[in-house]
């Protein structure tokens, strides 16, 4: 076989993979995952069962295929990015550009859409697929730092760096599903923005202040002298 050949092989499958990870999310936000079978999936993205079967073991892992492949995304592309670039700046470009929408402009979902998304996200078994897939994109992460950084995968330090990348962008993704509505782009440059600069703690006011509001003045302390009690 060709290097081509292998190439298109490569890249048929994972269009496939990606069409029954879209078609189970599709249904499983219409009609909640548990009510959606193997042979709905297949039928909504016309494939046989066994196609379904020989890219998944079971629905959830299907609903969080997108995660796992964008996690391998954003290792390439930060590959990718100038070499002499600042590493927290090549990250969050690599990161941000996974969610960029197509056209610049994402659609506005209703709070139908949102209740059904968190009720996805919220089944156990959707969530320990999250958790597997955090974990493998990390590890595939932290090789990319690694490279980028002439340490070797195992080390503290691109093992950290993916660790914290992972944590901003739950954050940001966490916070969103709540309103899907709002940017996910803009989320996700406000959480690598409070990282880079190092989670300084927000500006809040004392209980019964105003914001510019000048404090009470308080008695002007005595001055001490030798011998006063």
């Amino acid at each position: 076989m060709s290097t081509t050949e292998g190439g298109l092989r490569e890249r048929k499958k994972r269009e496939t993979r990606l069409a029954l990870s879209q078609a189970t999310i599709r249904l499983a936000l219409a009609h909640g995952l548990e009510n959606v079978s193997v042979e709905d999936i297949a039928a909504e993205a016309n494939v046989s069962e066994r196609t379904f079967r020989n890219y998944f073991s079971n629905k959830a892992e299907a609903v969080v295929a997108n995660h796992v492949e964008r996690g391998r995304r954003t290792a390439a592309a930060l590959r990718a990015r100038p070499a002499d670039e600042p590493l927290w700046d090549a990250l969050v470009h690599a990161v941000v550009e996974q969610f960029e929408p197509p056209g610049g402009t994402p659609p506005r979902p209703d709070d139908a859409y949102a209740s059904a998304l968190r009720a996805l996200l919220a089944t156990p078994a959707v969530q320990h697929e999250v958790f597997r897939a955090h974990a493998t994109s990390q590890r595939e992460l932290a090789a990319a730092v690694a490279e980028r950084t002439g340490t070797e995968p195992e080390d503290l330090y691109p093992g950290t760096v993916a660790a914290v990348v992972g944590a901003g962008l739950g954050s940001a993704l966490t916070h969103w599903t709540r309103d899907p509505r709002q940017s996910l782009v803009a989320l996700l440059r406000e959480v690598f923005d409070q990282i880079r600069t190092g989670m300084p703690a927000p500006s809040r006011n004392p209980p019964g202040r105003t914001l510019g509001a000048s404090a009470e003045p308080g008695p002007t302390p005595r001055r001490e002298t030798e011998g006063n009690p």
